[in-house]
């Protein structure tokens, strides 16, 4: 299979997007990972033990679900992929379960990460607990208060929960804070960052760790429809892990249109999104070259979305490639959009998805599809979390 878009090249770069610019503080430990990820996570110990958590601890494989009444209502097939009924609610844990096992090879002692919503934050907190390793979680001040019972989730979880306080205190803060903590404990900490972003080789490893997705729709689709291929894969980008993991079997298939969903907000000229290909430029965000939303001077700009998921104003660099040579389509769904595709789940289906999800949901209005197609979407979480949010929708 070609690697043009599922892997990068030697130095971590899809096509232009990618690499690894990091201060010199960190270049031994991204340095280390760089030089044995690739032979730690294809050993069959490592491999083992993988499958073996995914399975007995994760709840995998997760349910490739045929909606009928949401079909019935875009006449077309559609499938959901039940991220949300993994452990912790969300798609994360596939990821934090293969990063706290290469850590732990790697004779690591300390776990750090970053949180939006807070289901990494949780995902993370909970392979910490189930290892016996310290755990600080950095997390926006306005996410803790939008996403509270999450913040709650991982103190219970034995988790240290630090709050970023500078710019918007959110998921780009968060990320800052983590970074300036590595910089300063580089020798016994591991940062499992959460998404496919960050400095080579996080985009690489998130997206093989959530490969899993892609992996299950193949086969459990053949099961049902006697066909691997959807003829459309559609999920949520932030950064994008989910969505990584629910393409990435697909890549090099050509039939399968693979729809990539960001958040809106506002409205996309509205001065608060998070439409990144719609905003962005090329630029240096977290350690990779991708594309993010800048003034003209290379200011960061800050994003909104009323999904703290998806409040991030860059893409990971197999996204930002996926985009530029136009093998993934990439959409937009607003605040309210996003609301409206929720309570038409939950009410059609019985499903409360989560936030994050809602936004993939929605475009099935602005897709026109076959009555043979089948259209697999990545239900990245549940919606536990956004109740507040769904609340206050429910009382205007």
């Amino acid at each position: 299979m070609s690697v043009r878009y599922q892997n990068p090249d030697a130095l971590g770069y899809y096509g232009k997007f990618g690499g690894a610019f990091i201060p010199e503080m960190l270049y031994p430990n991204v340095h280390e990972l760089q030089q044995q990820y690739l032979q730690i996570i294809q050993s069959e110990k490592f491999k083992n033990e993988f499958n073996l958590l995914l399975k007995d601890y994760v709840g995998r494989p997760t349910p490739l679900y045929y909606a009928q009444r949401l079909s019935n209502e875009f006449n077309t097939n559609i499938f959901l992929k039940r991220e949300d009924l993994c452990h912790t609610g969300a798609h994360k844990i596939n990821n934090t379960i293969g990063q706290i096992l290469l850590a732990i090879a790697l004779g690591k002692k300390k776990i750090i990460a970053e949180t939006g919503a807070g289901q990494h934050g949780v995902a993370t907190a909970t392979v910490c607990a189930l290892n016996g390793l310290d755990c600080i979680v950095f997390m926006g001040e306005k996410d803790m208060e939008r996403q509270a019972p999450n913040v709650a989730r991982m103190k219970m979880l034995g988790a240290t929960v630090l709050p970023a306080k500078s710019g918007s205190k959110t998921l780009k803060d968060a990320t800052n804070e983590a970074i300036r903590y590595w910089i300063n404990h580089p020798d016994d900490t591991h940062y499992i960052i959460g998404s496919v972003v960050g400095p080579h080789p996080y985009p690489d490893m998130v997206a093989r760790f959530q490969s899993v997705i892609s992996e299950e729709i193949r086969w459990q689709l053949k099961e049902k429809t006697g066909k691997e291929n959807p003829s459309h894969v559609i999920a949520c980008v932030g950064g994008g892990s989910n969505a990584a993991g629910a393409f990435y079997h697909f890549l090099e298939e050509s039939g399968v249109e693979l729809i990539a969903v960001e958040a809106a907000g506002q409205g996309v000229e509205s001065g608060f999104s998070a439409a990144t290909t719609a905003l962005g430029t090329t630029g240096i965000l977290h350690g990779s070259k991708s594309l993010l939303m800048q003034t003209p001077d290379g200011q960061v700009t800050e994003p909104h979305s009323i999904s703290a998921g998806l409040d991030y104003p860059g893409i990971g660099p197999m996204h930002a490639h996926l985009f530029e040579s136009g093998r993934a389509r990439f959409l937009s769904a607003t605040d309210d959009e996003a609301l409206k595709a929720a309570f038409q789940l939950a009410q059609l289906e019985g499903i409360i998805p989560a936030l994050e999800s809602a936004h993939a949901l929605y475009v099935l209005n602005n897709l026109k599809f076959k009555k043979d197609d089948s259209i697999v979407i990545c239900l990245s979480g549940r919606g536990d979390k956004d109740l507040s949010a769904y609340m206050q929708a429910m009382e205007k």
